[in-house]
């Protein structure tokens, strides 16, 4: 079964463009896609993604309890 692929953000607003998810990902699975006015935002491979939530918990911007 697979589990489930986090959400990294809903609206770009939730998103700095940090690269933190990017850098601590184990799988690889997550890439910086450039949007229409050049900001890195980043998109997760479903294919590849493993649902170990590490992207999440060292977002800057998730508050994580």
């Amino acid at each position: 079964m697979k589990e489930k692929i986090p959400v990294l953000y809903n609206r770009k607003e939730e998103c700095c463009g940090c690269t933190a998810c990017y850098a601590i990902c184990p799988k690889c699975a997550i890439s910086m896609q450039e949007d229409e006015e050049g900001f890195e935002y980043p998109l997760i491979d479903e294919n590849k993604c493993v649902g170990c939530f590490r992207c999440i918990k060292v977002c800057p911007l998730k508050e994580t309890n």
